[in-house]
């Protein structure tokens, strides 16, 4: 019997806004075949482990396994791809590369198939390269937050970030990675020199611009459809020890988006621009007023945003003890160019370290509430700036009401990043 018009749509409506749960059980045949592959890690079958493979920070959808593998090599992964692929197109069984497992529709999961534990691989020691070219070799499944404190140690760090460090390399390479640096370096995708990769074949493949390079730019941002980055060669920098970190508050859009056009087309300009959306949310300058210093206390204790949008624009200037007062002058005359509400200015200094691990912080205190492990929808769209005006006019001034499901970022990347 085939299934009716009405169960599709009610699937579908159930995919898109509620939780998904799907269950499989694996052939037995299956499961023995897969203790018989030699390997240094080993797999797990058992409920406590499979269940937390059908998990992700989505928290949307819930796809269970047949088996979880703990590698202990890169070869134990292209063992088991291989035999994945040696069973034949008609084969049920699927493998996914789980990071930190931060997707958001069960991406990470793999329903009666085998999800690889990436994480199990940071057991390989990175290897700092300092040098004219700086960069560090590290594992698919190192997290950002450890290759940041291993090549501080150096006085070098990455040069592109997304805004949350404790992600996989291999994960956040799949996908972009994202920040405000983004628009002076590019996405994390744009800094990497060399990758090893298993293919669906089960193959360990070296890649770079020169080498196997369809793989290596297929491979970078491709969701983990041309195979699992086992490794990575990450190009670094010179790292900063100290960070002014500064937000100002904007009630007009275009003003705020020509102010952010304008720091990115600029040589000497902040090393992190970034911006967001506030609706509704007076109270927001109480929590920044624990950590940030405001220009005008006296404007910021009475503020009220009145039900309003605001835009805040945040950016950050690097520098180390010794350079602080050319820091302080060209900081000084970024902001008097900037258009945003004259007494909204907050700023504070803090590491480099502590700037790039900030989400972190807030993680902690949302987890210690029990706040952290619930539905995240998530969508990110790349606007064109033809369309951006048009877009917060009718979003920002038409449907949303209150800013309470998420955050909303809002800051220009060039096209040739």
């Amino acid at each position: 019997m085939k299934p009716s018009v009405l169960q599709y749509l009610k699937f579908f409506l159930l995919f898109v806004f509620g939780e998904v749960t799907t269950a499989h059980v694996p052939d037995q045949d299956v499961l023995a075949s897969l203790n018989k592959l030699p390997l240094d890690g080993h797999f797990s079958f058992s409920d406590m482990s499979t269940a937390a493979a059908a998990q992700d920070f989505g928290n949307l959808s819930s796809f269970k396994p047949a088996a979880v593998l703990h590698p202990g090599s890169v070869d134990d992964i292209a063992t088991t791809v291989r035999h994945v692929f040696l069973r034949g197109e008609h084969s049920s069984l699927t493998v996914a590369a789980r990071g930190h497992g931060h997707s958001l529709r069960g991406q990470c999961q793999s329903a009666g198939g085998i999800v690889i534990k990436m994480e199990s691989l940071r057991t390989a020691r990175m290897q700092v390269h300092s040098g004219a070219s700086p960069y560090v070799d590290v594992s698919g499944g190192e997290l950002w937050i450890n290759v940041l404190h291993e090549t501080f140690k150096y006085g070098l760090a990455p040069k592109s970030w997304t805004d949350y460090l404790h992600l996989t390399i291999g994960g956040t390479l799949s996908n972009a990675g994202v920040s405000g640096q983004t628009f002076r370096h590019g996405p994390q995708i744009s800094n990497v020199k060399e990758l090893e990769i298993v293919t669906g074949r089960g193959d360990i493949v070296t890649c770079s611009p020169e080498q196997n390079s369809d793989l290596f730019h297929a491979a970078l941002g491709g969701l983990g459809q041309f195979g699992i980055i086992t490794r990575a060669r990450i190009a670094l920098e010179p790292a900063p020890k100290m960070v002014r970190w500064i937000r100002v508050l904007y009630s007009d859009f275009t003003s705020f988006t020509e102010d952010q056009e304008m720091l990115i087309s600029v040589e000497r300009t902040f090393d992190y621009i970034e911006g967001f959306v506030i609706i509704n949310r007076t109270g927001i300058l109480n929590n920044w007023r624990s950590s940030f210093n405001p220009q005008d206390p006296v404007w910021a204790s009475q503020f009220e945003s009145d039900g309003g949008v605001l835009f805040c624009l945040e950016m950050t200037k690097n520098y180390n003890p010794e350079e602080v007062d050319n820091m302080e002058q060209e900081v000084n005359n970024l902001l008097h160019q900037l258009r945003h509400i004259p007494p909204s200015l907050f700023h504070t200094d803090v590491t480099y370290i502590e700037f790039l691990d900030r989400v972190h912080s807030s993680e902690v205190k949302l987890r210690a509430k029990g706040m952290w492990e619930v539905p995240h929808p998530w969508l990110n769209l790349m606007i064109p700036k033809s369309s951006i005006h048009t877009f917060a006019r009718e979003v920002f001034g038409k449907i949303l009401k209150d800013s309470n499901n998420g955050p909303i970022l809002l800051y220009p990347v060039n096209k040739f990043r």
